[in-house]
């Protein structure tokens, strides 16, 4: 699992979806309804299930996986979250990338930054209790998920800007509906460079993201959305897990500090994400291969309207 989840890996899927201009459906023998393993989220790790043959959710059966996920908090719910196939992105879906300015990362998979802060978020779930929570740039949504099903937050909208990507929020949405008890949870295609309802404006008590500070291109309109969106409170905050990505993310806190708002970086964040670093760096665990800090590892960035103490 580690090595599936190698950021390298994964822009190699990409390439070959490029390369074959359409991957195969048919390139995975499995054909299982039932997750093949429940894997404890503690353990930053997943077990990927076989192929869906379709439910009445719609979920185009041939492309796509689920994963099960036991999450090691009271009662120990589980969730089940629908992923696109490794080997099932399309050239039509980066095509629709470039027609609507939208970004298709999400479609490629769960990367680590977002396995990792839904392991973050559910450590830290009472900073939710209540509370009207926002993800950004979700992907699949896990995050958002793991919030609902743990927190006991008042409302958690699962965002991203590619209505292909909201679609399987939905899904992911609807199959857990039991387990978020008396959360609201909703998806929701949010496009960061457009105006934003006057509902949402300054609503939300805590906004969390991860991986998002990559394409210096949106570094302006996400910043411009967390302001727009983040509650004026003593108390709200945006948290965000992003890796530097060479200057990127070192680019990102500079306009964070352009449009007004304040920000903590935290390289040490939680012991069990740091040891795990420490081990793939000095070598002491060749699970993940060609482990690099700068591109893998995610530094947490709080950011809020007033000054850290």
């Amino acid at each position: 699992a580690g090595g599936a989840s190698n950021a390298s890996l994964r822009w190699h899927i990409l390439r070959r979806a490029l390369l074959s201009r359409s991957a195969s459906p048919h390139a995975s023998e499995g054909t299982s309804n039932e997750p093949q393993e429940k894997v404890p989220i503690s353990q930053l790790n997943k077990s990927q299930g076989g192929s869906l043959n379709g439910n009445e959710n719609g979920v185009e059966c041939q492309r796509d996986v689920y994963v099960c996920y036991k999450l090691p908090c009271g009662g120990s719910p589980e969730l089940n979250v629908i992923y696109r196939r490794d080997d099932s992105l399309e050239l039509n879906d980066i095509e629709a990338s470039n027609r609507f300015n939208i970004d298709t990362t999400g479609l490629v998979c769960c990367w680590p930054s977002e396995e990792v802060l839904a392991f973050y978020c559910i450590n830290r779930s009472d900073m939710f209790r209540s509370k009207r929570v926002l993800e950004l740039g979700a992907g699949y949504g896990l995050a958002g998920l793991v919030i609902a099903a743990s927190a006991n937050a008042g409302e958690v909208v699962i965002s991203d800007g590619n209505p292909q990507v909201v679609g399987y929020i939905q899904q992911n949405i609807s199959i857990n509906a039991e387990t978020f008890g008396q959360t609201k949870v909703k998806p929701m295609t949010l496009h960061w460079d457009q105006e934003q309802a006057s509902d949402m404006l300054n609503s939300f008590d805590i906004i969390v993201a991860s991986d998002c500070t990559f394409f210096k291109q949106f570094h302006q309109s996400l910043a411009r959305t967390v302001k727009s969106l983040l509650k004026h409170s003593e108390t709200s905050q945006a948290i965000f897990l992003s890796p530097k990505r060479g200057d990127s993310l070192n680019k990102f806190l500079d306009i964070i500090k352009e449009y007004d708002l304040c920000y903590e970086l935290i390289e040490n964040y939680d012991p069990t994400v740091w040891n795990l670093h420490r081990s793939y760096v000095a070598g002491d665990d060749t699970s993940w291969p060609n482990y690099n800090e700068e591109h893998c590892y995610p530094l947490l960035v709080r950011i809020t309207f007033g000054h850290f103490v």
